[in-house]
């Protein structure tokens, strides 16, 4: 049974913060609602109304009067209605609209319904697609992006767990009816694999997840911020493998997410620019990340940066930003 224990690995992050919940009115994001005012912690919440059941107007009405009976905020949206790649342009659009509110209005941490299913569920497709522990691992309790934290208090609790919580507490929720459509990869996944494993196993993939963080946090060892600075990273590499890693959870936090093919750019190539978006540049064993920029630059900052042995890609975003090249090599 859910209890007040429930937030302890997390309490400390939540306290005293601005708290903004993902909430969907579905069980997992009910569940964590009435949790966290048990808890006593402050939050408000943000919907997304995609339009696309016979429910969605009901559960954005039902999220409003929630929030106006305990006297939070409640940010909503309705979604533009997506023709094609439906889950990944939802996706998109959603962090979108939680990242525009937490900048907007200065939430410190998001926090986000995931539940031990749903880590299950991304596992079993990620070992479908060829990933190694990090990708595996996927979701984690706590994670930074760039300009707020977040929490996921419920990933080692099962859905299970949390439907029984509500039914004991008569708490109100809506049940997806979408989440039974196979023509989602995801509730392909649910249904066929993660809840009838979960359902017969869920003590020991507990303990397997665990075990799966604790060799992330290893792997993770292998590489150490230098320098960071707006948008530029420089990470010192303590072992050459570690770039693609180093890379890829870098940009995750920055807001990009790379794809298999980028990733083996990455390990192949020391120079190279991704999605015309981002400069990554290996230099010795430095790895350095900016978003790339061809702003013209004056000779003398040029030369500067030559005789720092500042990588050419990183440079002129150093200039737009106004970032001393001095300062980075003294972190060194």
């Amino acid at each position: 049974m859910l209890s007040k224990k429930f937030l302890l690995p997390t309490s400390s992050l939540l306290l005293k913060k601005k708290n903004l919940l993902a909430f969907s009115a579905g069980v997992d994001s009910s569940a964590l609602f009435f949790l966290l005012l048990e808890n006593n912690i402050s939050f408000d919440i943000a919907t997304v109304n995609y339009g696309t059941r016979e429910n969605s107007d009901k559960e954005e009405a039902h999220a409003k009067a929630l929030a106006k009976q305990y006297n939070l905020v409640c940010h909503s949206i309705k979604a533009p209605s997506f023709t094609s790649h439906f889950e990944a342009n939802a996706r998109k659009f959603r962090y979108a609209f939680f990242d525009s509110i937490i900048e907007q209005h200065r939430y410190d941490t998001l926090l986000m319904a995931h539940q031990l299913n749903d880590q299950l569920e991304w596992l079993l497709m990620r070992l479908t697609k060829g990933a190694g522990v990090c990708e595996l691992v996927g979701l984690e309790p706590v994670s930074q992006r760039k300009n707020h934290t977040i929490v996921r208090p419920l990933l080692s609790h099962t859905k299970e767990e949390l439907l029984d919580y509500l039914h004991t507490h008569s708490h109100p929720y809506f049940v997806d009816e979408s989440n039974t459509d196979e023509r989602y990869e995801r509730n392909y996944f649910r249904q066929r694999f993660a809840d009838p494993l979960i359902a017969g196993y869920h003590k020991g993939i507990r303990r397997s997840f665990e075990y799966l963080r604790h060799d992330k946090r290893k792997i993770q060892e292998a590489f150490t911020m230098l320098f960071s600075d707006k948008e530029l990273r420089v990470i010192r590499l303590h072992i050459p493998s570690a770039k693609v890693k180093a890379a890829d959870l870098t940009l995750k936090r920055l807001g990009y997410l790379l794809s298999a093919s980028q990733r083996e750019d990455i390990r192949q190539k020391n120079s190279l620019v991704i999605g015309g978006k981002w400069a990554v540049e290996t230099q010795e064993e430095k790895l350095y990340i900016a978003p790339y920029r061809t702003t013209d630059m004056p000779k003398p900052f040029k030369e500067q940066c030559r005789v720092l042995k500042i990588p050419a890609k990183i440079r002129a975003y150093l200039f737009e930003a106004n970032i001393n090249p001095s300062s980075i090599i003294s972190n060194f």
